[in-house]
């Protein structure tokens, strides 16, 4: 119900146990230099500048054959024949991500290319899906790359202003899109979806969504948040919606940069004032109460978690080592 969570008693704080994956970036965004366009074309031409290259929204990486995934950032000639693929009149899309240090890092995206490996070393590494290899990653790596995909996602498809429908031209080092028709600026745009452990007396609501690729995944309440509304607001109306479950007081648990494609996960807890449970079909196909004992032992109970590299997967963690 909106503006029911604070009307309850305050739960049990429970603090992030750790970051997020995805997150802590060990890049300087040093966004004074966007507009530094001399600064900007040195740095492009820098062979010390690095790039990370996007191949239809997947990621360079090597070691994958040893289970040990590490990104691959390019420099020098191998930069410049992906820069340079399509010649100098049309180069792919491209932003400046930030500082490494003294170095710059650029993304650049390459979707165009029907095999990129054929212009790069063999044995420098392969495009996989982020998603599958982001557990394991080395976390400043995970962002940068995490980083690098959601902004090449904007890109590529903020080729038209969407107010006019004239071709759009990058400023700003990549963080603009300016129409020439009617003058419109476009940003990046990020969405805010809330993501929430229910709670209630020792128990935890998870859900089966009909997105999940995994028939036996059960997972967080998750949703956008709409606008005109806050994030309690939010929390308190997905949860009513998808289960029928009140929920009181809601807290703030930590957040987690989701560019798959384009969202931000705001996680939180909330506290049940009702326990019967109310699907709707449309976004669940089934809904239940999990102690932590069941929790504890997925396979057992015939149910599987969320990825590890999800924010659910940590308010699940770390709700149940608070008990």
């Amino acid at each position: 119900m909106p503006g029911a969570w604070h009307r309850h008693r305050l739960m049990t704080l429970i603090l992030a146990s750790r970051p997020n994956a995805y997150a802590g970036s060990p890049l300087d965004r040093a966004g004074y230099r966007r507009e530094d366009e001399g600064w900007i074309a040195e740095r492009l031409a820098d062979p010390e500048s690095l790039f990370v290259p996007v191949w239809r929204a997947r990621s360079l990486l090597a070691g994958l054959d040893r289970a040990e995934p590490q990104a691959v950032y390019l420099t020098g000639p191998a930069a410049a024949a992906l820069r340079l693929a399509e010649g100098d009149d049309a180069p792919p899309p491209w932003a400046f991500l930030g500082l490494l240090g003294r170095r710059a890092v650029f993304a650049i995206e390459i979707g165009h290319l029907e095999d990129p490996q054929t212009l790069l070393p063999a044995a420098l590494g392969s495009f996989v899906d982020l998603r599958a290899v982001g557990p394991v990653l080395a976390p400043g790596e995970a962002s940068v790359l995490a980083h690098a995909r959601g902004l090449m996602h904007w890109r590529t498809r903020q080729r038209f202003c969407g107010a006019c429908g004239a071709a759009c031209a990058p400023r700003s080092a990549g963080h603009t899109m300016q129409c020439p028709g009617c003058g419109a600026q476009h940003f990046p745009r990020t969405d805010p979806a809330v993501i929430m452990l229910v709670t209630h007396r020792g128990r935890a609501l998870l859900g089966h969504s009909q997105r999940f690729p995994l028939a036996r995944m059960y997972s967080t309440l998750a949703g956008f948040v709409e606008p005109g509304e806050t994030l309690e607001e939010a929390v308190a109306r997905e949860v009513a919606e998808e289960s029928g479950i009140e929920v009181g007081c809601v807290h703030y648990h930590s957040s987690q940069p989701w560019p798959f494609p384009s969202s931000i996960m705001l996680g939180f807890y909330a506290e049940a004032l009702t326990e019967r449970i109310t699907i709707d079909p449309t976004e669940l196909t089934d809904a239940r109460w999990f102690t932590r004992e069941e929790i504890a032992d997925p396979e057992g109970h015939d149910f599987r978690l969320p990825r590890a590299d999800s924010i659910a997967r940590r308010l699940i963690e770390d709700w149940m080592a608070s008990a």
